[in-house]
């Protein structure tokens, strides 16, 4: 039996490494940051001197995040966040922090974040700085078309403050993403636009 000449076994040697490169790290190439902003609407339980929830307040905010590291749905992702939101109408607290995504289900992810606010409210105190850990569990996939992707789901904090009221809360709440709540908007705007012309006469 004729034994391969060394050009074929070089010629497979290549194809087979260049095989590595081209689908080994591809993945890692193409990860990009995933951005994501969502309502939060819920029930905030509030209380001063470190006692806690001796009272139920509406919830009502903005929180947004980055996530770098994912090029799929099953991959990790860490990155900065940013909220807004107010406790009743009566106070308004703001801050941020770091998030970290574990792909527990790769559609619905667990999103833990830790990070700092400071709150100013109706009473006596005026701005005070806390901590915060959060949970959010819900539907968060990996957008392979754009940097943003549409997230929705149930979000847990607990706030802790270092000012001197020893205020603390636990806020419970639903995240919708801002995306879809603007699409009827966005639909009806078009459908204006798009109904307001005048059609030109077929000739």
């Amino acid at each position: 039996m004729p034994r391969p000449s060394r050009p074929s076994w070089r010629w497979t040697l290549a194809v087979a490494l260049a095989a590595l490169v081209v689908c080994a790290p591809g993945r890692v190439a193409h990860a990009e940051p995933q951005a994501s902003v969502g309502l939060t609407i819920g029930a905030a339980g509030e209380a001063y001197g470190r006692q806690w929830w001796k009272r139920t307040a509406f919830h009502l905010g903005l929180h947004g995040d980055i996530l770098f590291g994912r090029s799929s749905t099953s991959g990790f992702g860490v990155g900065p966040y940013a909220e807004v939101f107010t406790h009743a109408f009566d106070s308004i607290q703001f801050g941020g922090g770091v998030s970290g995504l574990l792909p527990v289900i790769d559609a619905f992810p667990i999103v833990l974040s830790a990070g700092a606010y400071g709150r100013k409210g109706s009473d006596k105190y005026g701005v005070e700085p806390g901590v915060t850990g959060q949970l959010f569990w819900g539907s968060r996939s990996y957008n392979f078309h754009s940097k943003y992707v549409l997230s929705g789901g149930l979000l847990a904090q607990l706030r802790y403050g270092l000012g001197p009221s020893r205020e603390t809360a636990i806020v419970i709440a639903a995240q919708v993403d801002v995306v879809l709540l603007a699409m009827p908007i966005l639909f009806l705007v078009t459908a204006a636009r798009g109904g307001s012309g005048e059609a030109a006469p077929l000739r």
